[in-house]
């Protein structure tokens, strides 16, 4: 998932920094909210800038620069994943770790919003290579990070193995076995059940909610999803499963299209060995420019930032669009969105699950009892019908779109708690 940092003709700012300050100010207007709250909530608390070296198999020497913003704490320790990726920028990670805090607060989580980011492409090196690297990283933040702090989790290029060696590296450094650190790890060293799915699972839950809300048979709703890495993947499997019609998929290379529906497990195997586009029973095969301007119930972007914008918001078709990716949609985008009458179901909405799940890891592991799956996936539902509630009636309330009224929803529980503590 990158960034990018440029302006269309139409002047329209693509600086996710920029875009999350404007969507503060937004939501901040309509409920009153002092300026000395708003002021706080438009800049990180704290960001954290590395320099770390890592020696490479053959000697020698590279030097990392890598980043971590925390940025409020006023519900909770901060919380958000660390993404290994080369386009990775200070306003992006800040950018990131803003809409953590909010995400956090629209499904009602003790937490604020952290991330962090190292510039480079782990695919470039060795698989002990990239355990240093890791290490390396988690060594360079150790003291700014904790169960009672700052807890990291996977994100771009990052898994469960990187998680655990980081969980490992700060254990050895605090001299005690500190797994609730970090989030996403592996089952064996107090990773959740759920865990892996959860992100394409809560999303899911929010577009079975849509299409209820929007009278919708869920049966046969056709869908197209853009990226198919794990969200979307495990997205277009559970959708499959309930009866949708997956008319499209896209990844980095190109997208196939049947308007009978793909076969989800065979393109999962195609994607497996190589890239979709290999798959041999497409109708055809597009553009993941394409694939957003199809005439499908439901659009899940799942891959990159800032792809539906101004110049293509138009010509978006979809009757529902549920981001499980951060940030697909710029905010001139999701002014013509809303004339158009397209619900858009937010990114700090829709991809909530991932942290939500996170946030059970992290009690099981404070609490050392681990939950069964059927426990962390009913838990799951329930936070997420009604965070999707909540956001429609603070909507609804105020005669504002979605991305809107999740900020809203957001914005009055921290704005709560930072006044409990005396901030303001």
């Amino acid at each position: 998932m990158q960034t990018v940092n440029v302006t269309n003709s139409n002047q329209e700012s693509l600086n996710p920094y920029e875009i999350v300050q404007k969507q503060i100010d937004t939501a901040a207007k309509l409920l009153h909210l002092p300026q000395n709250i708003v002021e706080i909530l438009k800049r990180p608390k704290r960001v954290l800038t590395v320099n770390y070296p890592v020696k490479l198999d053959d000697g020698t020497i590279e030097v990392f620069e890598g980043y971590r913003s925390q940025h409020n704490d006023a519900l909770g320790p901060t919380k958000g994943g660390i993404r290994f990726h080369p386009d990775v920028t200070l306003d992006e990670v800040k950018a990131l770790s803003m809409w953590m805090t909010f995400k956090c607060g629209v499904v009602g989580l003790p937490y604020g919003g952290g991330k962090g980011g190292v510039i480079a492409d782990p695919r470039n090196y060795s698989h002990a290579e990239k355990e240093r690297m890791s290490r390396g990283f988690m060594e360079a933040i150790a003291d700014f990070v904790g169960p009672d702090k700052d807890i990291p989790a996977p994100d771009v290029y990052t898994n469960a193995e990187v998680m655990g060696w980081m969980m490992d590296t700060y254990s050895r450094l605090n001299g005690k076995y500190s797994p609730a650190v970090i989030t996403g790890k592996p089952l064996s060293i107090g990773g959740s059940k759920g865990r892996s799915e959860a992100t394409a699972r809560g999303c899911v839950i929010t577009i079975q909610k849509a299409l209820q809300e929007l009278g919708l048979p869920l049966e046969s709703a056709t869908v197209a999803i853009q990226g198919f890495g794990n969200a979307g993947r495990v997205a277009a499997r559970l959708l499959s499963d309930l009866g949708c019609k997956i008319v499209a998929i896209s990844d980095s290379q190109g997208g196939i299209y049947d308007s009978n529906g793909l076969h989800v497990g065979e393109v999962i195997e195609c994607k497996n060995e190589g890239c979709i586009v290999d798959y041999p029973n497409a109708e055809t095969y597009i553009t993941s420019e394409e694939l957003l301007e199809l005439d499908v119930d439901v659009l899940i972007p799942a891959a990159l930032e800032n792809v539906i914008t101004s110049q293509n918001a138009e010509r978006i078709q979809a009757k529902v669009i549920a981001e499980a990716a951060n940030g697909p949609c710029t905010p001139d985008a999701d002014e013509i969105l809303n004339t158009k009458g397209t619900l858009v179901i937010p990114d700090i909405l829709a991809n909530s699950g991932g942290v939500t799940v996170s946030y059970f890891e992290w009690v099981q592991n404070l609490s050392h009892y681990y939950w069964t799956e059927k426990e962390v996936n009913d838990r799951l539902y329930e936070k997420m019908v009604t965070a999707y509630d909540e956001v429609r009636t603070m909507s609804e309330q105020y005669s504002v779109e979605r991305r809107t009224g999740a900020f809203m929803v957001s914005l009055l529980k921290i704005a709560e708690a930072m006044e409990a503590r005396g901030w303001v």
